[in-house]
């Protein structure tokens, strides 16, 4: 099953003036405030939450006026297995790959050695094609943007993305009149990197059996 459901336990914060609602009410809001469509390192993508399995003692803090709760509780996780066939649709090609996107979820990449073979990309056209053996000879069959597509998991990569400090340490050399001590900007390319995303899927597509024959029809 491409959900899954996790078992957590975090300490929800809830302000004053949510105090007048159910209690199971206003945790399971500032739950799905807090991790609705995140993704959760080693995890995967929080979708919603399940239940709340326990509560324990909720206390106030000096100084804070909010009730803190320790929460036992189940969140549904897209988390596919390895090898799991999924269905989604080619959002765009590069040279990387296909992508592909499930509506909700759009960092999922088949490489090009994942392809049916033999596999070229069409730099005008930015699309990749599978150059498909026919009795009448070769067609080729272009891996068009919305297309439906099957393919099957074969790796995921998680990165985490939590925010990291300075790279360049301040010297303690005393600055010239005039100059500063703080580091110099990134340069253009540095600064303008991909950010890679939190959760990657990585697949291979699927026998010609297993969802292919749309192609073949076209």
């Amino acid at each position: 099953m491409m959900f899954v459901l996790v078992e957590m336990v975090d300490t929800v914060r809830i302000p004053p003036w949510n105090f007048q609602r159910q209690l199971n009410e206003a945790i399971a809001e500032e739950l799905n405030k807090k991790l609705a469509n995140k993704v959760v390192y080693n995890v995967g993508l929080c979708i919603c939450l399940y239940d709340i399995t326990k509560l324990e003692d909720s206390y106030i803090f000096p100084g804070d006026g909010a009730s803190h709760t320790k929460v036992h509780y189940r969140y549904v996780v897209f988390h596919p297995f390895l090898d799991e066939i999924l269905v989604g649709k080619i959002k765009y090609c590069s040279q990387e790959g296909v992508h592909v996107t499930m509506g909700f979820f759009d960092d999922i990449l088949i490489p090009p050695e994942s392809l049916q073979q033999p596999a070229k990309f069409d730099e005008a056209e930015q699309v990749w094609l599978w150059e498909y053996e026919t009795e009448e000879g070769a067609h080729d069959l272009y891996m068009d943007q919305g297309e439906e597509i099957r393919f099957r998991v074969t790796d995921e990569v998680f990165v985490d993305t939590s925010p990291t400090g300075p790279s360049a340490a301040v010297t303690d050399t005393p600055a010239q009149p005039g100059q500063s001590n703080a580091p110099p900007p990134p340069p253009p390319e540095e600064s303008a990197e991909k950010k890679e995303p939190p959760y990657t899927l990585i697949g291979t597509i699927c026998e010609p059996g297993l969802g292919l024959l749309s192609w073949w029809n076209n």
